[in-house]
């Protein structure tokens, strides 16, 4: 079949739809945010696609496998397998790094095990273990007419007198001993001091290497090695009696000067999830401080990396055993190419995939017949990674600290490795974070999967992205209850053509957003000044933010941007606000300026709540004023029930059945977990009493069931409720409903839920808001509306810093901070600062150039 044909699809707010969607094509959903995207892709294609592969094996196999439940559609045809590759990022634990998640860090410790040679820490002389053939073969190869002791040292360096030891040799039938460089007889051996430290070598035989009887002279040398190593445990000494000058054997990984061992080199001594290779200091974490909550959990060894477990790092100092490589030494002593694994796992990508080319030139045959397949591995793996333009990232970086664009681009970097044919892959805005310069690259790799024979189903609402799909469906016409149909369905001319399609307006620029005829006016002797910045990768900068406008602070991903203005910046402006509790900032020599601003918010992607039990309207404030509405009502008041009466989180209105969650949780062992509606609330959350108070007809459950546009119009005579929902409405979240559960919102709308928040307060004028990538999720549209806000925002007084790589918000700014050239260790400069107008004649500059074309 070349086609997957849906039917009926009534799934959250879709309205019945039906669409064909061309199988081996790379597909765009795209559409106002809240149309049904996500709804089609991952609820109804991947969901279904996902729960038959599930259901086609036994029943043992299912009971370790998460089935998704069946979505409400009346008949798909033509799926294939299906993989989801979501914005979520990767692992929590703090053991997981980009090296592990990838696989690349478990090659990297099969190569070293391999062919790794281990350097003693103190002469820095490789270590190489010796069996008895291949040290007998070394001293027959010396210069004919050596004379040779065989000496087997019992003490090295260390302090005490010994005389039971020598008493002992003596009765094994040694006579001569070398006692701290002198020759004795055993019985001549003067008193030790025992507080000084000694060396003490028995005297196994004394050779003469001749070309005469050398088979003789070989077995005789062979036995005399043999006694050497197993009296000094490993370690024998050739003495040359003529030049004194001494060659130690080991038939261990040691160095026979300090006694440093290693222990046979397997992969787990290489890792920091192994207590083989941990750090033993901090238990391979590679940082010590306070653990809260499940530091239990935090300080074992992991195998698994797809554990995961609430991490509470309160806080984190580098571990001075390990220097932050989470290693042991033991680990860190051997080396390929005279550089150990934890300096490759620092490397960035692109540097570890040069470094891996010329490393092949320099090793001999044998260890190329080893390395071969391992080494091509890598370089595979690494180059995918970097074609989807994550080339800053290094192996060491812990995937907590990784985005969700990242952590996306990174699953899909391992889908391309797979090789797989035949399968849908469905992703989420993969462009997410990336700048225009490797949005191309990004492209290509959905090609290159879409080449090996697969579906590529992306949400996107990427221009570039979209231009460069086979088949676009377009979903609308508005959001939530309005949302759920299929606007338009074809190629990029079919959507540019359509008289319905507000996509399409926007591809063909019959809509547009407009560069500003005015810009505000910037005066740089008003501004937050940070001087000598070199945190990360800023190659200690200096950089003013001017008071009062828009500013965006662009350029490719990892060159610097969030440590420049979250680490920096709003670290600095949050500790001159707070009287309470100060962040810790480090390598900044000084800011300047902050006494222009009182107040400094900062608007990220987190998550607005840990519980389902949090929503929009909690968050925001206006839930209190509801059930004050409610507690205010006549029946209410001659009952006597007040605001907590209308909560689902404490005893008293709530049903107690369910808890206020208005659904139950019955485990089904291998099938999964079924939620069935409260048979006492019937999903209503409260008890029957409490749903007896209403304001206009409508039970406080009603009011949680209303979208957030529905109750902007129900409380519009009610200014404090009004205001606040009002914001939520303006800032593109009119879709949600008002008890929308705060667990299932994506990044960009838990974003815009606090940027609500923020535009329901009065503003002091005076206020520094952060944003980071606000137009995360947004559509063209959506994106309009937010640009409003902010101009709204900018005109009251306000400053505004935004990180962000949308050239429809960048364009608009009134300051461009341009960062680069490029990401890791070839970052962190400041490129140029200046208009958009000025940037966008900057040759230097990859934001520069792709802002021309949109001014």
């Amino acid at each position: 079949m070349s086609k997957i044909i849906v039917r009926g699809a009534k799934e959250h707010n879709l309205k019945n739809i039906d669409v064909d969607i061309p199988k081996n094509k790379l597909v765009v959903i795209t559409g106002l945010s809240g149309s049904g995207k996500s709804t089609l892709a991952f609820d109804t294609l991947y969901a279904e696609g996902q729960r038959r592969y599930v259901e086609s094996l036994s029943s043992y196999a299912r009971q370790f496998l998460n089935l998704m439940p069946k979505p409400d559609v009346e008949k798909i045809e033509g799926l294939s397998p299906a993989i989801s590759i979501e914005q979520k990022t990767i692992s929590k634990n703090p053991r997981s790094t980009v090296g592990t998640i990838t696989e690349i860090y478990d090659y990297l410790r099969l190569l070293f095990a391999r062919i790794g040679i281990p350097y003693s820490p103190t002469t820095g002389l490789p270590i190489r273990a010796q069996t008895v053939s291949q040290i007998a073969d070394t001293i027959m190869s010396f210069p004919k007419d050596s004379k040779l002791y065989i000496l087997a040292p019992i003490v090295r360096q260390r302090k005490g007198e010994y005389r039971v030891e020598l008493w002992s040799i003596k009765n094994q039938g040694f006579e001569r001993v070398f006692v701290d460089g002198n020759m004795y007889e055993i019985d001549e051996v003067p008193n030790l001091p025992k507080t000084h430290k000694h060396d003490i070598s028995i005297v196994v035989d004394r050779l003469l290497i001749s070309e005469d009887n050398t088979a003789e002279l070989r077995q005789r040398l062979v036995n005399s090695i043999e006694i050497s190593l197993k009296k000094a445990d490993g370690i024998m000494i050739a003495k040359d009696f003529t030049t004194g000058k001494e060659t130690v054997f080991s038939e261990h990984f040691a160095c026979p000067k300090s006694g440093f061992c290693i222990p046979e080199i397997e992969p787990r001594l290489f890792s920091f999830n192994s207590p083989k290779g941990a750090c033993k200091k901090c238990a391979g974490l590679g940082y010590k401080g306070f653990v809260g909550g499940f530091g239990y959990f935090a300080n074992r060894f992991i195998e698994d990396d797809d554990i995961e477990s609430d991490y509470c790092i309160e806080e984190k100092e580098v571990c001075p055993a390990c220097n932050g490589t989470r290693l042991c030494k033991e680990a860190l002593a051997i080396k390929i190419d005279m550089k150990n694994i934890a300096e490759i796992a620092n490397m960035s990508l692109d540097e570890a995939l040069i470094w891996f080319t010329e490393v092949w030139a320099k090793l001999s045959e044998k260890e190329r017949n080893i390395s071969e397949k391992i080494i091509q591995e890598i370089k595979n793996r690494l180059e995918f990674l970097i074609n989807v333009g994550l080339e800053y990232l290094t192996l060491s970086r812990a995937s907590e600290t990784l985005s969700g664009g990242e952590s996306q681009r990174i699953k899909l970097a391992s889908q391309i490795g797979s090789g797989l044919t035949g399968v849908m892959y469905v992703l989420d805005e993969p462009s997410i974070g990336l700048h225009q310069k490797d949005n191309n690259r990004l492209i290509q790799t959905l090609k290159k999967l879409r080449d090996y024979e697969n579906t590529v189903i992306v949400v996107e609402h990427d221009e570039d992205t979209m231009l460069a799909s086979d088949w676009i469906i377009d979903m609308g016409p508005r959001a939530g209850t309005h949302g759920g149909q299929i606007i338009a369905v074809g190629t990029v001319d079919d959507i540019k053509n359509s008289e319905d399609s507000l996509t399409g307006k926007y591809l063909s620029r019959k809509l547009f957003i407009p560069v500003p005829k005015h810009r505000r006016r910037v005066n740089l002797n008003r501004s937050i000044e940070i001087v000598g910045a070199s945190g990360n990768n800023l190659k200690n900068i200096n950089v003013k933010f001017p008071i009062g406008v828009i500013t965006c602070v662009t350029g490719v991903s990892g060159s610097g941007k969030s440590t420049l203005v979250i680490d920096t910046l709003f670290k600095a402006a949050y500790n001159k606000i707070s009287a309470i509790k100060k962040i810790d900032i480090k390598n900044v020599e000084e800011i300047k300026g902050l006494r222009l601003i009182d107040k400094v918010v900062d608007i990220n992607q987190s998550p607005i709540g840990r519980t389902p039990r949090s929503n929009p309207a909690t968050y925001v404030g206006c839930f209190t004023d509801i059930r004050n509405l409610f507690a205010s009502m006549p029946e209410a008041r001659a009952r006597g029930y007040t605001s907590s009466r209308f909560s689902f989180n404490i005893k008293g209105g709530r049903c107690e059945a369910c808890k206020g969650d208005g659904i139950l949780k019955i485990g089904m062992h291998f099938l999964p977990d079924v939620y069935v509606e409260c048979d006492q609330c019937h999903g209503k959350r409260f008890t029957a009493e409490t749903l007896e108070i209403r304001f206009k007809e409508k039970n406080i459950s009603d009011i949680l069931d209303m979208t957030i546009e529905e109750g902007t119009e129900l409380f519009k005579n009610h200014p404090s409720i009004y205001q606040k929902l009002g914001c939520l409405n303006r800032v593109g979240l009119g879709y949600l409903t008002i008890g929308h559960k705060a667990t299932t919102l994506s990044g960009g709308e838990a974003q815009r839920v606090k940027l609500s928040k923020e535009l329901s307060r009065r503003s002091t004028g005076n206020t520094l808001y952060i944003l980071d990538e606000p137009t995360t999720g947004l559509h063209m549209d959506d994106v309009k509306k937010l640009i409003e806000i902010l101009q709204v925002l900018a005109d009251q007084g306000n400053t505004i810093v935004i990180i962000e790589h949308n050239m429809e918000v960048i364009k608009i700014a009134d300051w461009i901070i341009d960062m680069g050239p490029n990401g890791g260790v070839n970052g962190g400069n400041i490129i140029i600062c200046g208009t958009p107008e000025t940037v966008s004649t900057c040759q230097e500059s990859y934001t520069g150039q792709f802002l021309k074309k949109h001014l």
